[in-house]
């Protein structure tokens, strides 16, 4: 996987702009990623999904996080490759563009409500890639993609980004609207996680390190 980041001045108060690019080619998927995630939330998405598509727009909208990311996969099988890629390739340039972690608030915990759905998402960027899903939808998919690939693109994102994610599906009956919940919950827990603390310039560890 190639992973460039940006030598860039930045904005919101940190000392450079916390960008990444990243590319994942294999016999399976074409990923390439460009995020800023000192953004305005501003996306352009092609993920080979419409459905997908929709739920990354959720992330992008929420978080703030601007995103370009294109995905060339072998959807004639089924999305099952490039859900996993997708989240693998950007879990690597969330880690690239957080470099040592400097800053941040690290920490998280949300809950979103979508009409009848409730879905909450606590997240720590610890450095120790671990995802903990609770729920079941309640239906097996939404449109023609399968729900359980989420859960896929959630696995990839958390190990390559050094991210601890705790996604709880709390209730819901329209499994669109828990997907969603989902998605949005997650957004609003990165925007907070990655923010700047106005009163740390470190690293939010005792250990010194988060990498």
């Amino acid at each position: 996987m190639k992973v460039q980041k940006a030598n860039l001045e930045g904005s919101g108060g940190f000392d450079e702009a916390r960008r990444a690019e990243a590319v994942r080619k294999t016999a399976e998927t074409a990923i390439s990623i460009r995020l800023n995630l000192d953004g305005t939330g501003e996306a352009r998405i092609d993920s080979g999904s419409a459905f997908f598509d929709h739920m990354l727009h959720q992330v992008v909208k929420f978080s703030l996080i601007d995103l370009e990311l294109s995905c060339d996969g072998d959807i004639e099988v089924d999305f099952h490759h490039s859900a996993e890629d997708i989240g693998l390739t950007l879990g690597t340039a969330l880690a690239e563009a957080l470099g040592e972690r400097r800053g941040i608030r690290r920490y998280a915990d949300v809950r979103v409500p979508m009409d009848e759905a409730l879905a909450e998402v606590c997240l720590d960027f610890s450095g120790r890639p671990y995802l903990v899903f609770r729920g079941k939808f309640s239906r097996e998919r939404s449109g023609d993609f399968e729900l359980c690939l989420i859960r896929e693109f959630l696995q990839g994102l958390t190990q390559k980004a050094g991210l601890t994610l705790h996604v709880g599906l709390l209730y819901g009956f329209n499994a669109h609207h828990q997907a969603e919940a989902i998605f949005k919950a997650l957004g609003l827990a990165l925007r907070q996680a990655l923010s700047k603390d106005e009163r740390r310039d470190g690293i939010p560890s005792t250990k010194g390190s988060l990498v």
